[in-house]
């Protein structure tokens, strides 16, 4: 399975599930018109978590050691993976490992776009950004070791009539500290999104998931040809990668993007903190993007 059509599954499985089931076939209709095996490889995951099924694509790995990691537990899962809590005994610290999907072994590009992730991350020293440790393997499997961050995601935080404006500004400059870091470094987040933002216990935020994240050449980036071994092959003209609700309009028509994609994210995530509920509202992506 090709890196551009396995993306297009995984940004079609997480639009569906935040939807109410009775939507979700109308969504698929919509937006998987014209081409029925999307639909269905959608539509499959989707019918194993609402069957009970944990959708899962990795094997259970708790209680196994991964080089010098100890497997805890899971901690979070879905059709695109799994992040174990795991405790590393060399240091004797508590870690995060994610997990590449099975599915997604034999696919080079997808095993390129997910050690992206971790050079893109770990490329930037920050306190608002999670911080990589290292990339591991487990029977072929890449595996991320990360900080292991307690508390919840920026998504579950906001109440339904939104944050208070003193707490919800004290949210967004720490996440605004975060970008301004990236673009610095040359680096384009292009999914951020409040489940993709961790509020801590002790109320900081950790911006979390670089998967889609590319290089852009930007005044004070550096050398172009360091931000090049960041993402070989940059998104192509037409593929539409990120999430719709917070998507730009030049991202949302497949063009090349740089840091106003993120700015027109961090928009859409301040209005969401500020009154509960998203800028872009639609029961289907076509909707949202019509918005």
């Amino acid at each position: 399975m090709s890196d551009n059509r396995w993306q297009r599954i995984e940004d079609i499985f997480h639009q569906a599930v935040e939807l109410a089931p009775e939507a979700r076939s109308a969504f698929l209709d919509g937006v998987c018109a014209g081409d029925e095996s999307l639909r269905q490889e959608v539509h499959s995951l989707l019918a194993r978590g609402t069957e009970g099924e944990t959708v899962t694509m990795v094997a259970d790995l708790t209680g196994r050691n991964i080089g010098g990691y100890q497997v805890l537990g899971r901690i979070g899962e879905g059709g695109m993976g799994v992040v174990y809590k795991a405790r590393d005994t060399q240091l004797d610290r508590t870690v995060a490992i994610k997990m590449l999907p099975a599915a997604c072994l034999g696919d080079p590009d997808r095993k390129r776009r997910f050690i992206q992730e971790a050079k893109a991350a770990s490329a930037l020293n920050h306190p608002n950004i999670v911080t990589i440790h290292a990339i591991t393997h487990e029977g072929g499997a890449e595996c991320i070791v990360m900080e292991y961050v307690t508390g919840q995601t920026l998504a579950e935080a906001i109440p339904k009539k939104g944050l208070p404006l003193k707490e919800a500004l004290r949210i967004a400059i720490e996440i605004a500290d975060a970008m301004a870091a990236a673009h610095s470094a040359g680096i384009v987040h292009r999914d951020l999104k409040p489940s993709n933002v961790m509020v801590t216990e002790a109320g900081r935020v950790k911006v979390l998931d670089f998967g889609l994240a590319k290089s852009a050449v930007m005044p004070g980036a550096g050398d172009a040809s360091q931000q090049a071994t960041l993402t070989r092959g940059p998104t192509i003209a037409g593929t539409v990668l990120g999430t719709a609700s917070y998507m730009s309009p030049e991202q949302a028509r497949g063009e090349p993007v740089d840091e106003r994609a993120d700015t027109w994210a961090f928009g859409c995530v301040l209005y969401e903190m500020l009154t509960g509920r998203r800028a872009f509202p639609g029961r289907t992506a076509t909707d949202v993007l019509a918005a």
